[in-house]
């Protein structure tokens, strides 16, 4: 049941969350929806299994302290089953809606409610939730000031230049290193553990910066293959340059996808890692167990099973809904959400993908003034934050209770 109700999740996870990851490059026009789930596919995955098993942790045994479960054990597996259903009924009532919701809300939710209804007020780690709820915070706000920064960036150097296409070539290459370096270095320092390979941080920085300067000369070969024409930049004076930022799409598009896959995989597969430790102890709770890489793979491939079939709704609401997106502002806001996300997971912290790509929309907006922004589409988004905390809860403590007289 565990693997069953895993795996429903994770598909939940693919069919709302990954438009984050994905709703920029496809609102944009850099790539297609078909195009999107093979990116998802491969990096979904990869950054599932390299980098997802810290914020698993948290997840697993951060969130409620399960100690006073000594002679009962098989409450904290009818209370992760709970979660893991209604968070995903929760999800895929969201995404039929269309709607953007936090999964990250959706599980911690529930496995808040279950922990205070089925085990008690006190064995839930309010610390430890209160950080989390913290960092729903601060991570927009990191995501949005990075943006900011970028974005103003990219004006200077090449939007509100004389030449932009020109300074494009130029300058399009570095950010293409930018985004190798960041994704291999926080690959090396927390994803090589899993596999057991730990290398000196020297030797880290030294293999970072050559991925980094492998895939900027990929990406300078494909600019340099794009064809420019005059006519194109009579419509849209930036029609041109704008096709350097699709290139420049594909490379981020990889960083969130990965960045998205090593952080929220937890959400699913964090309560499965919890119950199957249960059953291969017999019955016990183990204080300290790694998360077995089949059951990564499992919500690698519930993501991208979700995305290919139902993702396309959530993608439209966030890739044409919170604000007109072109490469250029697309490549800002996703790289900025990214490099949070990533650094978020490397330290266990289980933030929303959701509030962090919000939050680098709106330092892109800003950036280019506020009436760039869709409010009304923002505010909506608020909303559906606040209504999915409290509905994961009582989802699950519905389930849980539902699972102790079932089985008990």
């Amino acid at each position: 049941m565990a693997v069953v109700f895993g795996l429903f999740m994770a598909w939940g996870i693919g069919a709302n969350d990954v438009a984050n990851a994905m709703g920029t490059s496809v609102g944009s026009g850099a790539l297609t929806f078909k195009q999107a789930v093979i990116i998802a596919a491969i990096f979904e995955c990869a950054g599932a299994v390299l980098a997802g098993g810290e914020v698993t942790k948290t997840i697993r045994k951060g969130i409620v302290d399960v100690s006073s479960l000594g002679t009962t054990p098989e409450l904290l597996v009818y209370g992760m089953l709970a979660s893991l259903l209604a968070a995903g009924i929760w999800l895929l009532v969201a995404t039929r809606m269309g709607w953007p919701v936090s999964t990250t809300h959706s599980i911690v939710g529930a496995i808040v409610g279950f922990g205070a209804v089925g085990i008690g007020m006190e064995a839930v780690m309010w610390g430890k939730v209160g950080t989390i709820a913290l960092s729903w915070v601060t991570s927009p706000l990191m995501a949005g000031v990075i943006a900011f920064a970028l974005f103003r960036s990219l004006q200077k150097l090449i939007i509100d230049t004389e030449d932009p296409l020109a300074n494009a070539k130029k300058y399009v290459p570095y950010y293409i290193f930018l985004v190798g370096f960041t994704i291999a270095m926080v690959t090396m320092l927390k994803g090589l553990k899993h596999v057991g390979v730990k290398l000196p941080f020297e030797q880290d920085l030294i293999y970072a910066g050559l991925v980094g300067v492998i895939v900027a000369l990929i990406g300078t070969v494909m600019i340099k293959r794009l064809k420019f024409t005059a006519k194109a930049d009579k419509k849209f004076h930036f029609a041109n340059m704008e096709k350097i930022f699709g290139v420049l799409m594909i490379f981020t598009a990889i960083a969130m996808a990965f960045a998205h896959g090593s952080n929220d995989v937890a959400n699913a597969i964090g309560p499965v890692a919890a119950v199957v430790g249960i059953v291969s102890s017999a019955g016990e709770i183990a204080s300290k167990s790694a998360t077995p890489v089949w059951i990564l793979l499992l919500g690698g491939a519930g993501i991208v099973i979700g995305v290919a079939t139902y993702g396309h709704k959530v993608i439209a609401t966030v890739g044409s809904g919170i604000s007109e997106l072109t490469p250029s502002r697309g490549f800002a806001a996703t790289l900025a959400a990214a490099a949070t996300v990533v650094v978020a997971s490397g330290t266990g912290m289980p933030i929303s993908t959701t509030h962090t790509l919000v939050g680098a929309v709106i330092g892109v907006g800003l950036a280019r003034g506020i009436g760039a922004l869709n409010v009304g589409v923002i505010q909506t988004i608020f909303l559906s934050w606040i209504i999915t905390l409290p509905a994961g809860a009582l989802l699950s403590i519905l389930f849980f209770f539902f699972f102790k007289g079932a089985f008990s």
